[in-house]
């Protein structure tokens, strides 16, 4: 009796294994397959894709088109005779750290397009697609509705390994209806509020003083430096293994014609950038193990006024970019002559990147981006 169940067992084994193998193969990426168990994501609000890759636009620098208090400030600041020393001066961890060891998608010049697939061109429609994987034509203004739509956020915050572990910070105030923070059970930031910590620190506490104190730009967008804090501090104190973090005075600066400002926050973002990558890499949970996603929700307008602007109207508001760095991107630096990407792809890439496969369960998400996960041959 005890050799025939061991002979029905050593025959059930290899059967056991090849389900396992095939259940794993036929995900966008199997957990453990890669080094990544910490994702951040990060978003700067409409910079354009312009800028990212080709540094600041000479057309624009002056009082008459740009805005520009004092032009001789900002060409010695971020004006280069090439386009590749511009972009590094405008965005030196991008075009020393990301182009060297991650990728970056959407130079058109280079043959890469990155593209949002809502027809909007606005904020509201491009986060949810950043973070639900797909345009919802129902979303079609910035109205502070709570989003029907469940974010990838949300969807891994459900799952036993990331309870507890997710954490949303953003400038904007509307953030928290994307996410839908009534319904999601993570902490989410959004705008001119205290920061979402029953017991904050001396540092956690400032801030809610300062951000009660400060006269507001306008009551919609915290200024970036508060939310850049509010979120470190966030990182440090509660160590989330899925964090989103969104920067807007990129957007705002570009509203108000102010080009001056907008190339100063813009490399402002990318030191911010550098600071979460480097204590990331000073913290025994990061180090080595965590991923950076770091997008737009929307592209503007070229010429000397559409720059301002985006929206359905704008031709090619649609054009965006997107980087990856992390332990499993190849190294492949700007991408060139490549397969178009689109901002409904970051949803399920963000999840592979974790060993789960959101598209699956979501098939009406963009599928992963397979050239920044891990091999899986």
């Amino acid at each position: 009796m005890q050799t025939t169940e061991f002979g029905r067992l050593t025959r059930w084994v290899p059967r056991i294994c090849l389900l396992f193998s095939l259940a794993c193969t036929t995900t966008a990426a199997c957990a453990g397959d890669g080094k990544t168990r910490n994702v951040v994501l990060i978003t700067t609000d409409g910079l354009r894709w312009q800028e990212v890759f080709t540094g600041a636009e000479k057309a624009l620098i002056n009082k008459e088109h740009g805005g520009v208090a004092n032009v001789a400030e900002i060409e010695k600041r971020y004006w280069r005779e090439s386009p590749e020393a511009r972009r590094q001066a405008l965005l030196p961890f991008f075009w020393t750290k990301i182009a060297t060891e991650g990728q970056i998608y959407g130079n058109l010049t280079a043959g890469s397009s990155s593209q949002i697939t809502n027809t909007m061109k606005f904020s509201y429609p491009g986060y949810n697609e950043i973070l639900t994987g797909f345009a919802d034509p129902r979303i079609d203004s910035n109205a502070k509705k709570p989003n029907d739509n469940l974010t990838v956020l949300e969807w891994l915050h459900r799952k036993p390994a990331y309870n507890n572990k997710v954490a949303a910070f953003s400038a904007w105030d509307v953030i928290p209806f994307v996410i839908n923070r009534e319904r999601c059970g993570f902490p989410v930031m959004g705008g001119w509020e205290r920061l979402p910590e029953p017991n904050p620190n001396p540092r956690q506490q400032l801030l809610n003083e300062l951000i009660v104190d400060t006269t507001r730009p306008n009551d919609a967008e915290v200024i970036d430096s508060f939310l850049f804090q509010a979120a470190r501090e966030h990182l440090l104190r509660h160590k989330p293994r899925v964090f989103f973090v969104g920067f807007l005075e990129t957007d705002a600066w570009g509203h108000a014609g102010r080009y001056d400002h907008l190339l100063t926050s813009a490399n402002t973002v990318d030191q911010y950038i550098q600071r979460l990558w480097e204590l990331m890499q000073s913290m025994d949970q990061y180090r080595g193990t965590t991923t950076l996603i770091i997008t737009t929700d929307h592209g503007r307008g070229s010429g000397l006024v559409d720059w301002k602007n985006h929206g359905k109207a704008i031709e090619k508001a649609e054009d965006m970019w997107m980087a990856f760095l992390g332990p499993d991107t190849p190294p492949l630096g700007e991408r060139k002559n490549c397969e178009r990407v689109t901002q409904s792809q970051i949803a399920a890439t963000l999840a592979a990147l974790l060993g789960e496969d959101y598209h699956a369960e979501v098939k009406h998400s963009g599928a992963p981006i397979q050239d920044v996960l891990p091999d899986q041959k």
